[in-house]
């Protein structure tokens, strides 16, 4: 049996990095102990293999069974170039484990004062007490003690003691291996204990829920009569949903394929989709800078699609009800809002987002890449303006006016020049002259510095 964590625990990069060539395998999951491959990597100090993990989509801020994230393990086994690797890719400095110990406590305790400087050089409070009221500067000894408190007063930290606060309820804990499914294993709908209805459209019933043991949203589609051939497509498509490698990209975790009832389960994201974030009133602040850092996480996720074989893509529209927030503020394409081959095929309820040939032409008559990429820079000006496009019209006005009469979103003046020409390019009427998402990345890249 294929076991990723003794690779990782080894340092088997071939191995690991054929393992992660399966866009199926979920490199989140956890041992029995809760480990997953990037704490394995960490404790270790296998820091290619940690960078691998990393640039794949590994959970920086997962925790184990013990609530060690993996700056926890990379800390206190002294392993500095890890830990700058998990610092440059917004590791929680300040999480608690069960114990109530900052990887900063681990590096105090251990002597270790190149870490422990990493650490409150990115933010590492030396005030925070554990269980035991011991905080960071109480475990260092001698120099490094000294050295702690001059850094710590340097960067302007309040040295007054912050008590122990159980951080549990932050809900990081990696996947238990059992929510991971293998190919051909499906979910039994009695298995689902589905409680709230999240939202009911055309393509059918979204519910909030619970499955062995982890926050869920099923999909229940709405399918007129589930044949012999529906529940056999659906069989045969819905493995493409299950993309795990990648960070940017909501994999479907399992389906229900017990006609008549068809549905697909995904993790269930608290902040819900970036419509919401921009139009719901979550109180979260999206300015330029952060409205920048979604849209590159969007590009991401696309151009990874995009590089898929086409036999292996699914049918997917893009816009920003399609796009989940997780909880580090971090976007993630949605697959369970990807249509199967039998689902409302030449019905379209988003049309604000699509292009003018997507909506009057032929699929097969439609270069999707280009199309997607139109989709983009109305999400693009979204996250630009935080206004929802064409709102005033209906589905069908809209969708009408965008192919037979020109109608487009509007540049208003006050956004960034660089960001308009980037919407302009790639809202190119001419499908042919848009970019690829491969281009696009390196450019938002470059921006959000």
């Amino acid at each position: 049996m294929e076991d990723i964590f003794q690779w990782c625990r080894e340092g088997n990069a071939m191995q690991v990095r054929v393992w992660l060539d399966d866009t199926e395998h979920d490199m989140n999951q956890g041992d029995d102990h809760g480990f997953s491959p990037l704490h394995w990597c960490c404790k270790e100090g296998h820091t290619k293999l940690a960078e691998l993990l990393v640039s794949r989509g590994a959970r920086i801020n997962a925790t184990n069974r013990g609530d060690d994230t993996p700056l926890h393990l990379a800390a206190a086994h002294g392993h500095r170039e890890i830990v700058q690797l998990l610092l440059r890719n917004r590791a929680d400095v300040n999480v608690t484990n069960e114990h109530g110990n900052t990887a900063l406590h681990y590096a105090c305790f251990w002597g270790d004062q190149a870490v422990a400087e990493e650490l409150v050089a990115a933010g590492a409070l030396v005030s925070i007490a554990n269980k035991d009221s011991d905080t960071p500067l109480d475990k260092a000894r001698g120099p490094l003690a000294k050295r702690l408190h001059d850094l710590a007063v340097e960067f302007g930290q309040d040295l007054k003691k912050i008590q122990f606060k159980d951080q549990s309820w932050l809900g990081l804990k990696t996947r238990s291996r059992d929510a991971t499914l293998s190919r051909h294993k499906g979910i039994n709908m009695a298995d689902l204990s589905l409680h709230t209805q999240l939202a009911v459209s055309p393509s059918g019933e979204t519910w909030r829920g619970r499955w062995q043991n982890n926050d869920i949203v099923a999909k229940i589609l709405s399918v007129r009569e589930c044949s012999a051939r529906i529940s056999r497509d659906f069989n045969e498509e819905f493995p493409k949903l299950r993309i795990f490698s990648h960070p940017n990209v909501l994999p479907v975790l399992g389906c229900v394929n017990q006609p008549p009832r068809l549905a697909t389960v995904s993790q269930y994201m608290a902040r819900g989709s970036l419509h919401r974030l921009l139009h719901g009133g979550t109180g979260v602040v999206v300015d330029t800078a952060r409205a920048l850092r979604l849209a590159l996480d969007v590009a991401r996720a696309m151009a990874f699609l995009h590089g898929l074989e086409r036999q292996n893509r699914c049918r997917f529209h893009l816009n920003s009800k399609h796009v989940m927030i997780d909880e580090d503020l971090t976007a993630r394409v949605n697959m369970a809002d990807s249509k199967f081959s039998f689902q409302e095929v030449g019905r379209i309820y988003e049309p604000a987002w699509m292009s003018p040939e997507a909506l009057s032409k032929k699929p097969s008559d439609i270069n999707l890449e280009a199309s997607d990429m139109w989709s983009f820079a109305v999400l693009l000006w979204e996250l630009a303006t935080r206004e929802v496009p064409f709102a005033d019209l209906s589905p069908m006005e809209c969708g009408m006016k965008i192919a037979l009469e020109d109608l487009r979103v509007s540049i208003p003046p006050g956004i960034s020049p660089h960001l308009a020409k980037l919407i302009r390019i790639c809202m190119n009427e001419d499908p042919g002259k848009r970019p690829s998402f491969d281009m696009v990345v390196p450019i938002l890249d470059k921006m959000k510095r």
